[in-house]
């Protein structure tokens, strides 16, 4: 989620008159197209895309849809597990980077990570319905690229990606899911700063009422000291969780942070598992 907080009450603001003056919905109102800029936060810096020391190969493939997306497929030989990656609504796929090379050099995983639509160099414009098959699109060539069964990937959801990832989870299975970041709804996280507004979002994402169709391991990891996701969010899609599922606070950190010596050794022990 963004950081923009001051540009989240505009939208807040934006969507409360809509419903006053009497649109039939947030879309007829025009509102859709303010609010789509802020929850999606696209960007194309140039200068991440050739980043130091990660071995990567540049891929496309497409969505049902027939939206050409890009990602990057970080592949290590005999890897202990393969990993779908999803990131948050800021930026790209290229932001986090470094985090691939220790996913694969450090813990031993192969990775895709993929832009979704609207994003980086994928075509198209970001909705929700979009980003969920976007993300399978990406599942389903990151199965036949590393030649293993689809529910053999692990899903990784950073932010806005937990809830892409928590739906491709609860719909279609998968090996493990692990969460980073991530709220229990787009909603609740604009009624954590503006009272009853969340409702009139155009999307949704509501993960806690989708996890706990997913049965299969579950790792959420959230910073202590989130402002924009509050902690208590993370909490709650534990609870929703169904075991197999663990549950790690970040001391100190906030909505971004860097990972600790204690979540990699949770990731080992999830990759392990």
């Amino acid at each position: 989620m963004s950081r923009r907080l001051t540009t989240r009450w505009i939208v807040c603001s934006t969507l409360a008159v809509a419903a006053v003056v009497g649109c039939t919905t947030v879309k007829d109102s025009g509102v859709a197209v303010l609010e789509d800029r802020l929850v999606y936060r696209p960007t194309d810096d140039a200068e991440s895309w050739s980043p130091q020391g990660l071995v990567k190969e540049d891929v496309t493939f497409q969505s049902a849809d027939g939206v050409n997306l890009h990602g990057w497929y970080c592949p290590v030989e005999n890897p202990r597990a393969v990993v779908l990656y999803a990131h948050g609504n800021e930026g790209n796929l290229a932001n986090r980077a470094a985090f691939y090379r220790l996913l694969t050099e450090r813990l031993g995983v192969s990775v895709l990570a993929f832009d979704y639509r609207g994003y980086g160099k994928s075509e198209g414009e970001p909705s929700e319905a979009g980003l969920l098959i976007d993300a399978r699109a990406a599942r389903k060539f990151l199965a036949e690229r590393a030649g293993v069964p689809e529910q053999e990937i692990i899903l990784y959801g950073q932010a806005l990606g937990g809830g892409v990832m928590v739906d491709l989870a609860a719909k279609d299975g998968a090996r493990g899911l692990i969460l980073e970041s991530t709220f229990s709804s787009l909603s609740a996280v604009a009624n954590h700063k503006y009272p009853l507004t969340g409702s009139l979002l155009q999307d949704q994402f509501d993960s806690v009422a989708k996890i706990g169709t997913y049965q299969g391991p579950t790792l959420i990891a959230h910073g202590e000291e989130d402002r924009v996701v509050p902690i208590k969010q993370a909490k709650q899609l534990y609870a929703a969780a169904n075991e197999p599922k663990w549950f790690l606070p970040i001391p100190e950190a906030g909505h971004e942070w860097k990972p600790t010596f204690q979540y990699v050794s949770a990731l080992d022990e999830f990759f392990k598992r």
